[in-house]
């Protein structure tokens, strides 16, 4: 009967010591913010027109849209994508 009670103490008090264990993790808030420029990523700015994007930027790789309205229109290139509304570039970011 001893026996067993010490065994019976001894496995509550692995499991609770194994339950009272936690890693601490430090997370820093990640930045998402690429320069627009040659340093990060070079890419259309807000009011550009599709085809001011076309001679600067090529042909993208792909498009979607128009969808919705006002119609949205999005082009993929290789780093970025760019979103436009109707004809006119509304945002662009960078692919991840």
């Amino acid at each position: 009967m001893n026996k067993m009670s010490l065994i019976i103490a001894g496995t509550l008090f692995l499991s609770s010591a194994s339950l009272s264990y936690a890693d601490v993790l430090s997370i820093t808030e990640p930045s998402y913010s690429t320069p627009n420029s040659a340093e990060g990523v070079l890419r259309p700015v807000q009011g550009m027109t599709m085809n001011d994007v076309e001679q600067k930027f090529g042909q993208a790789e792909s498009t979607s849209g128009p969808v919705g309205d006002p119609a949205i229109t999005t082009w993929t290139y290789p780093s970025f994508s760019v979103f436009f509304e109707n004809s006119l570039v509304i945002h662009s970011v960078v692919t991840r």
